[in-house]
């Protein structure tokens, strides 16, 4: 599939974020809208650590629906309503106690729903820690 031009900026991406979600604290950022769909980073902190020294599941979980969520939002514009209807994910590694980036790249873009495949990369080699499969209902 050709993925459409975006239409919105990695500013207008943050600025979108922090007007839809004003009370939440969101330490995930853009770092860049993509041919494909965007790349975000999530700075680890304590509250993302799970025993064993690692990055919870939650956390990376949070970050490629956030991802997913921007990569359709770049194409179609800030549309708050579009929402999650499915999430897939396989834990591939133990990341280390470091960022984490998500790549997500737009599979399909449809009237009614897109797909989005996620790569969480982890640590300064940025290795493959986790992939995921999330699909979007665009009200």
């Amino acid at each position: 599939m050709t993925t459409p031009p975006a239409k919105m900026t990695t500013t207008e991406l943050e600025q979108f974020l922090s007007d839809a979600f004003p009370l939440f604290p969101r330490t995930y950022q853009v770092n860049e809208v993509t041919d494909h769909g965007v790349v975000m980073q999530l700075p680890i902190g304590a509250e993302h650590e799970r025993p064993g020294g690692t990055v919870s599941g939650p956390a990376m979980m949070a970050l490629a629906d956030a991802a997913a969520w921007l990569a359709t939002v770049s194409r179609i514009g800030p549309v708050a309503l579009a929402v999650t209807s499915s999430l897939t994910i396989n834990f591939l590694r133990k990341p280390e106690l470091s960022d984490i980036w998500a790549d997500a790249a737009l599979l399909r873009l449809g009237r009614r729903q897109s797909v989005t495949e996620v790569r969480i990369l982890s640590g300064a080699d940025r290795l493959l820690v986790a992939h995921a499969t999330v699909t979007y209902a665009i009200p």
